[in-house]
This record gives structure tokens, C-alpha cells and sequence, in this order.
């Protein structure tokens, strides 16, 4: 695979930017060779600068679940965009995005929306601080809420923690306010609530944690979660950036039938364009200035182009049947790699739900933690270079989740299929 042009262009963002990237996963430092550098994309392929084209299971992580350059987005983001890129006042848009979430999502009243699932996570929190007049949070190891200071922490020993800080420039103090539970341990829960209870604003969770693994939550845990929150009066909180949209139109909270108190959303809602957003019950977005005490705030939250991306994706995407759909494509895929992976004996499985897929050499698809993953990544690295050199393009991490859009047909799933059978035996030979 030619990558010259893109290794010149990766040189030279090394002079602009630390690393080389405006984002560290992108470095390519958990797989072989330099970053490609994308040049386009078209349905369910992408190509890079030296025209190498892709069949493409990142979707820019996530948020192209029709598909680059899907047409009805992009209709609606030029028609945006022809009246004015930015007004930093209220617009109709936002209304007709606003409504078209919360007239099918019974779990929330009202919504406000940012420019970034971070944005949307941090400014959530500080709403259950406001609303409880509680300062600890509690969140689990192996989810992940993007890089605000509170949530980049770790565990340390015990079944009960304060977090240590995982990323330098996080003072200690704010990581003390952050309570670290591995994840699936009921008995980690409640004895956390016991010794903690009254000081616990909420608890945060990726109620389908695709940030490190797909680690595959039990239902009664869930629920547990449920009870807890319910019972000490702490606000549950479902972080669906990634979930949202993707598993079904309301998240996870519809697929398991569980009422988070508070949710945040992001990648999907803006049709491929930076937005974020928070949701929650009336009594609790109350809080929320200008109606209440807790400041957020956002010269390009509600951004018109890219509420009208989000309107003509979520359209589709309300569509009957669209995720029944989504799910059988996503099968007819994994499991023809899994049959072949089974029948030769690999150590290796597709793990899946709705249509997410991760790659796991365990062999197990109930991995519920993340220190129940192997770290060794040797596998994926290889499997990674020989996927890329037969025209498979996957994030460039072993920790990270693979997605299926609308665009990827029967036929190009299949062809996807055999390439990746053939870059599974060639690394496994």
C-alpha cells in the first residue's frame, strides 16, 4: 500500500502540532506505520491522500451511521449553510432537533445542546452537583467521559477508591471528588453508597462501555445501579455519546428499559458536525441557566448547519425497521468471521450489540472489566496492517469499537468479510 504522501503530510504536522494530530489515537502509536491521511469519503469507503481507497468501520468514530456524504445531509447542511454559518442566537433549527429527540425519548423534558460530547458530559455533571447540592461523583473503570479534570482518573487497590489522576494537569483535589468502582461488582456499589451515600451528586456510567472493549453490562446491574441511585437519592446518570442513537433511537436506557435521571448525547445527533447535548427531566434542567443557578453556556452550542446535519440523519433514523436492520447487517458480518474463526480454532471473536462490533483475541464475549482484557495487542496490531494493506480501514486502537453505518450494503459486508477472514489467516498462519 502506497503511503508516501501521507507519511510527508504526517511529518510535516509534526512541526504544527504536538505528536503530529489534533487527537492521540490518530498518531497510529498502537499499530504499524503513520496515520493515513483522509482525503474523502463516500458512503461506506473512505480514501486517503495517496488514493488508497477503504471499506471504512471507523464512521468517524461513530457519528456517521448513514454513511460519508450521505445525501439528505448533505442537502441539509449546504441549505443551512447558504443562509449563514453561525448567529450565535436562538434558530428554528434548533426547535426541530430538540423535538424530534425529546417526541420520541420518554426519558427526558428538555434538552440543551453544546458543541462536543465532553462539553455535554461536564456541563451534566455540574448540573447534579446543582440539583443534589452533592459534590462526589462516582464512575466506573473502563468507561470513559471524555477529558474534563473530574473523569480522567483511575482506580487504585481496594474495592472502594478515591481516583488518582491519569493524565498530568489534574490536581489531585479535583480527582478526590471521583469515586472509581470496577464495573459489574455489586458488592463495590453498595458498599460505596454505604460509606458514601449522602456526598454522591450521581453516578456516571457508559451503560454500554465501547471505550475500552465492549464491555457488555448485565442488566441486573444495571437495575442495581437503578435502585441504588433511587434509594440514596444520588441521580443516575447514562452517558450515551457513543450508545445513543446507535443501539436503538433512545439509547440504551430504551434497549434495557431503564429511566437514567440524567443523559448525555453526541457523535450521531449532528450528522457528522461537532454537537453535543444533556437531557434530563423538567424538575431537573431547571437548574440550568438561564432558568436556574447552574452556568453553561456555548457561543456555537445549538449551531445552525450542524442542527440541520442532525435533523436529516435522526429523520432516517426513525424510520421502521432502520435498526433491525442495522443489527441483521451487522450479523450477516461478524458472525461469517466468527464461523471461520471457530472453525479454525483462533483465539479471536467479533463481539457485538445493535451495530457495534469489537475485536477481542479472548475469545469470551463476556468480558465485563477492563483488567479482564488481555493487554497484550500484538494481535490487533497485526491483524490492523494486514486489514489496511487488503483495503480495510478500522480505528487504529484495540481498545476502540468498530460500527456498521446504513451505507455498508449485504454485498460490500460480505466482501468485507472474506478480506478480513483472509488478513485473520495470514496473521494467524
Amino acid at each position: 500500500m502506497k503511503r508516501s504522501v501521507s507519511e510527508a503530510l504526517f511529518e510535516k504536522s509534526k512541526t504544527y502540532f504536538p505528536g503530529g494530530v489534533n487527537s492521540p489515537v490518530r498518531a497510529f502509536k498502537s499499530v504499524d506505520g503513520s496515520p493515513l491521511f483522509i482525503k474523502k469519503g463516500d458512503g461506506a469507503m473512505i480514501w486517503d491522500e495517496d488514493d488508497n481507497a477503504f471499506i471504512d468501520f471507523c464512521c468517524s468514530w461513530g457519528p456517521l451511521i448513514l454513511g460519508h456524504n450521505n445525501p439528505s445531509v448533505y442537502q441539509h447542511i449546504v441549505d443551512a449553510l447558504g443562509n449563514g454559518s453561525s448567529f450565535g442566537a436562538p434558530t428554528r433549527l434548533e426547535n426541530e432537533l430538540a423535538e424530534l429527540i425529546l417526541s420520541n425519548n420518554p426519558f427526558i423534558d428538555k434538552i440543551r445542546f453544546t458543541s462536543s460530547g465532553t462539553e455535554a458530559v461536564m456541563s451534566a455533571i455540574r448540573v447534579a452537583r446543582g440539583y443534589t447540592g452533592r459534590d462526589k461523583i462516582v464512575k466506573f473503570e473502563g468507561c470513559y467521559h471524555g477529558h474534563a479534570d473530574a473523569l480522567l482518573v483511575k482506580a487504585g487497590s481496594g474495592l472502594v477508591t478515591f481516583g488518582n489522576t491519569s493524565s498530568a494537569g489534574v490536581p489531585v483535589a479535583f480527582a478526590n471528588e471521583t469515586l472509581v468502582l470496577p464495573l459489574n461488582d455489586a458488592e463495590a456499589l453498595r458498599k460505596c453508597f454505604e460509606e458514601y451515600g449522602d456526598q454522591i451528586a450521581c453516578v456516571i456510567i457508559e451503560p454500554i462501555p465501547a471505550n475500552n472493549g465492549l464491555l457488555l453490562q448485565e442488566k441486573d446491574f444495571l437495575l442495581l445501579l437503578r435502585e441504588i441511585c433511587t434509594q440514596y437519592g444520588a441521580l443516575l446518570f447514562f452517558d450515551e455519546v457513543i450508545s445513543g442513537f446507535r443501539v436503538a433511537f433512545a439509547g440504551a436506557a430504551e434497549l434495557y428499559d431503564i429511566a437514567p435521571d440524567i443523559v448525555s448525547y453526541g457523535k450521531i445527533i449532528g450528522g457528522g458536525l461537532p454537537v453535543g447535548a444533556y437531557g434530563a427531566k423538567k424538575e431537573i434542567m431547571a437548574c440550568v441557566a438561564p432558568e436556574g443557578p447552574v452556568y453553561q453556556a456555548g457561543t456555537l452550542s445549538g449551531n445552525p448547519v450542524a442542527m440541520a446535519a442532525g435533523i436529516a440523519q435522526l429523520q432516517e433514523l426513525i424510520k421502521p425497521g432502520f435498526y433491525q436492520d442495522q443489527e441483521r447487517r451487522t450479523h450477516l458480518f461478524t458472525d461469517k468471521i466468527n464461523a471461520h474463526a471457530k472453525a479454525k480454532g483462533y483465539a479471536f471473536e467479533l463481539v457485538t450489540i445493535g451495530s457495534i462490533f469489537w475485536i477481542s483475541f479472548d475469545n469470551s464475549k463476556h468480558i465485563r472489566k477492563s483488567e479482564e482484557i488481555n493487554p497484550d495487542m500484538t494481535g490487533f496490531k497485526h491483524l490492523h496492517s494486514a486489514l489496511l494493506n487488503k483495503g480495510v480501514y478500522l480505528g487504529p486502537s484495540g481498545y476502540e469499537v468498530g460500527f456498521i453505518s446504513a451505507a455498508h450494503t449485504d454485498e460490500l459486508l460480505n466482501k468485507a468479510a472474506d478480506l478480513f477472514i483472509a488478513a485473520l489467516d495470514e496473521i494467524m498462519a
